[in-house]
């Protein structure tokens, strides 16, 4: 299971990367990487760790959501 969270973080960095010329790509992008980091908040959550522990996951999940959320009203697919 750990691989492929790995995986799935490694293609959602890439895709952000790529994203910078294919809007697309951004958006699917960074919509996964909120849900990955969401269902890691949420992991964390469960398991009654810290706020300092759970705040990179809260982090990058804000982060990954405003990007997403800039991306669909950049409306740029070209």
């Amino acid at each position: 299971m750990g691989l492929l969270i790995i995986v799935l973080q490694f293609f959602g960095a890439a895709g952000l990367l790529l994203g910078l010329e294919f809007n697309i790509i951004l958006i699917i992008s960074s919509l996964g990487l909120a849900l990955l980091m969401f269902l890691g908040l949420a992991v964390r959550i469960k398991l009654k760790d810290s706020l300092w522990i759970s705040l990179p996951a809260l982090f990058y999940m804000t982060l990954n959501a405003y990007i997403f959320l800039e991306a669909i009203n950049y409306q740029h697919f070209f």
